[in-house]
């Protein structure tokens, strides 16, 4: 790569973290890099990455695409990553070899995936999930006993981070073997909290199917087969489940189903902290999120209800970004509905900026932002761009 082009590179990343008005030890922080690296990227003298390029764009809230000329998109790294995680899959009951790393180096390596799950980081995790994928299965059969079980854990934890790649870049087929691949580990940890946990995933492949109504009893079934909620992490268990079936309940068009597991999730989340619990986020921030997502799958003659949810109200900064921006996408075609244009492009520039890639994969946001654009006749040069960004219209050709 030419000196030139990290020069270019590096006045981009300087100038779009001095239009945020941030420090470079700001920018090392909120993108966990180097401070070093972040100097070095911005006076030129060294060329980052795709991963470090990534983590830079996030922390700056950004298209890794403004960043440097001709970058690949992330969606374009995911879909290299794919059929390596489809063969992980496929021999995951005769995987090769020993794993290449101990399990205490293993688990430290799937947890910071764990977290660039929540960060809705997809980029990165497409270049390392098919390794953590394998070395899961590797150790799960080279262990015996409690060591065995944590493995198992392991391989639910890999799987559903890898699941998060697949089904938010619409591989739904290799979502749904993933889901089947965490069913069948979770029986092998014999840790009735990860049954739950994937029963709460599992529902993806009824929201992708439109099966709704057989997706609220199999949420149903789950609940009343998880633990009794009488510490913390069961609590949490049951909760998210009741959070998830109510907005599966407005889905199938059942407010009366979809208020009572609302109710439900809430009372057990008010005796807890928001938090993080075996990769799912729940608390008392995350049910309020989840009675916006609720209105807008009952539909239009819910808006109300989620313009009055959001109205003094916004996911506390600690929440994991990918609950956050979606959050704001859900309320961006509340916004719409209720004809209010100018507060919906804002709730979209708002998800855009606190997970760039989750926002770019949403449907729902595409979809938001091209009616957007049409309705507004393009006069809205910013709003058009956003589109190009999303992909909702066609990047225009350009000579030279």
């Amino acid at each position: 790569m030419s000196a030139d082009r990290a020069r270019e590179v590096g006045q981009r990343v300087a100038a779009a973290r001095h239009s945020r008005r941030m420090t470079q030890q700001d920018l090392a922080r909120a993108s966990f890099v180097s401070l070093a690296m972040v100097k070095a990227v911005e006076r030129g003298a060294r060329m980052p990455s795709d991963s470090s390029l990534d983590a830079l764009a996030d922390g700056l809230g950004v298209d890794p695409s403004a960043l440097r000329t001709g970058h690949a998109r992330t969606a374009h790294r995911v879909h290299r990553a794919l059929p390596a995680i489809s063969a992980a899959l496929a021999a995951y009951e005769a995987p090769e070899g020993p794993p290449a790393r101990t399990l205490p180096e293993l688990r430290a390596a799937v947890d910071e995936a764990v977290n660039w799950r929540l960060g809705a980081q997809y980029g990165r995790i497409s270049q390392v999930i098919p390794g953590l994928l394998e070395d899961s299965l590797r150790a799960l059969y080279g262990e015996r006993g409690a060591q065995e079980r944590r493995a198992a854990a392991l391989v639910v934890s890999a799987a559903r981070t890898a699941d998060a790649v697949a089904f938010k870049f619409g591989a739904h087929d290799l979502s749904a073997r993933l889901v089947d691949l965490m069913r069948w580990a979770s029986l092998r940890a014999e840790e009735p909290l990860l049954a739950s946990s994937v029963a709460y995933v599992r529902t993806e492949t009824f929201f992708v199917a439109r099966a709704h109504r057989a997706g609220l009893r199999a949420l149903e079934a789950a609940i009343d087969a998880s633990p009794a909620p009488d510490r913390g992490s069961a609590r949490a268990a049951r909760g998210s489940l009741h959070m998830r079936a109510a907005v599966i309940a407005g889905r199938a068009g059942d407010p009366e189903a979809a208020d009572s597991h609302l109710d439900e999730s809430l009372r057990l989340a008010d005796q807890l902290r928001e938090g993080v619990y075996d990769g799912t986020a729940f608390g008392p921030d995350s049910v309020r999120v989840h009675e916006v997502s609720v209105a807008v799958s009952l539909g239009g003659d819910h808006v109300g209800r989620a313009l009055s949810t959001a109205r003094d109200w916004k996911p506390p900064s600690g929440m994991p970004a990918e609950r956050r921006s979606g959050f704001s996408i859900e309320l961006a075609r509340a916004q719409l509905w209720a004809g209010l244009m100018d507060d919906a492009f804002e709730s979209l520039k708002v998800a855009r900026h606190i997970a760039p890639q989750h926002t770019r994969e949403h449907p729902w946001a595409r979809e938001t932002a091209a009616t957007l654009r049409r309705l507004k006749r393009a006069d809205d040069e910013s709003l058009t761009r956003y589109a190009e960004w999303i992909g909702a219209i066609e990047q225009p050709l350009r000579g030279g």
